[in-house]
């Protein structure tokens, strides 16, 4: 007796289907892998420790004495820098320490308040701004600077080493230079040659005078 013959479709695959499934499987194995470094890579760095402090300098000439100051609303640890003698317009700020410099450009708008119209419109944020990556999860932070900034993202810059101008754009009332510290990205109080500025909060009006030590 002949064996029943079956009719059924037959389920195998072509070799070069076959191959194409495996290649789209090694693909997304070598995306999965490449995703996973990426997330790595970024995210270990933000879970380590931060370094020591650097020797952060007050960032403007070597010898000048400044006023820095705070006040209601300015938010806690946010410095403002005042020369306590000769005009704000157009002075030098210097890099506090030695670092990369990460961000450098327009943070908000600039508005339109300058040296020959210094009651013109304010603008929004910080102006022109620089930020500094110092290594060990520390950053420092220049805003309302006069104009573009004498930098660029990724330049490497040295401990006072000029990276702006003394202006008054973004949202600022006069020249002067605001300023930041930030350990973890958070910011912390402002430290200069290793002395406390002070500056911890913003619950009263407070201001001191030190002396550039960033020569």
């Amino acid at each position: 007796m002949l064996g029943r013959v079956s009719t059924a479709p037959s389920y195998h695959r072509p070799a070069r289907t076959r191959r194409r499934r495996h290649t789209l499987r090694f693909a997304l194995a070598v995306v999965a892998i490449a995703a996973v470094g990426a997330a790595v890579t970024f995210v270990v760095p933000l879970l380590r420790e931060p370094g020591p402090r650097p020797l952060f300098q007050l960032p403007v000439a070597c010898g000048e004495t400044w006023q820095l100051g705070t006040y209601p609303g300015h938010d806690d640890y946010d410095v403002d820098l005042y020369p306590t003698d000769g005009q704000s317009w157009g002075r030098p700020v210097l890099a506090s320490y030695a670092g990369t410099v990460t961000v450098a450009g327009i943070n908000g708008s600039l508005g339109g308040r300058t040296e020959q119209n210094p009651q013109g419109p304010r603008g929004r944020g910080g102006g022109y701004w620089v930020k500094i990556d110092h290594g060990g999860r520390w950053e420092t932070q220049y805003l309302h600077l006069l104009e573009p900034p004498l930098v660029a993202a990724g330049d490497r810059v040295a401990q006072g080493q000029q990276i702006g101008l003394v202006g008054s754009t973004g949202n600022s009332g006069a020249p002067h230079l605001h300023y930041e510290q930030r350990r973890g990205w958070q910011k912390v109080e402002a430290y200069f040659d290793g002395v406390p500025s002070g500056i911890t909060h913003d619950d009263f009006e407070y201001t001191v005078t030190v002396t550039s030590n960033n020569c």
